[in-house]
């Protein structure tokens, strides 16, 4: 299976991910937002792009709703990254999560985001069986983080 990846348009990238960056970069949390900044897998350079941090059951979570993206590819090489909050930043860790263990965490971050980011998971949400879950669990990338 080739790796499913939905690339971001010229509004989302210059318009939607800087505003939010922007607001995330000046202390504000939109919905859970920061700013994720992890070594460039060939350059070593950091890349930063905006994510939304789930919180599940005392553990959090990044999860990467259009699929296997720049900054997934990153995060399996890197291990870890940082996540900015005004002029905050905390380090961490992170573990991909497997397909099999990913169903209560999709269904969780599509009941806090479905309205954001559904489109990308074409017409599954928080309502859908662990099977349902499941058969997209490999289009989307989850990492446990553990804060340093």
């Amino acid at each position: 299976m080739s790796q499913h990846v939905i690339k971001p348009g010229w509004f989302t990238i210059n318009v939607v991910n800087r505003a939010v960056a922007w607001v995330t970069r000046r202390g504000l949390s939109v919905w859970g937002s920061r700013v994720l900044a992890v070594r460039g897998r060939k350059s070593g350079e950091w890349r930063r792009t905006p994510v939304n941090v789930l919180t599940l059951e005392g553990a959090q979570y990044l999860v990467a709703p259009r699929g296997h993206v720049q900054w997934t590819h990153n995060m399996r090489a890197a291990g870890g990254g940082e996540l900015h909050l005004g002029k905050r930043a905390q380090t961490f860790t992170a573990v991909e999560v497997g397909d099999d263990d990913k169903p209560e965490i999709l269904r969780a971050y599509l009941k806090r985001w479905k309205a954001e980011v559904g489109v990308f998971f074409k017409g599954t949400g928080p309502d859908a069986t662990d099977e349902e879950l499941r058969a997209i669990a490999p289009k989307h990338p989850v990492f446990r983080i553990t804060l340093a």
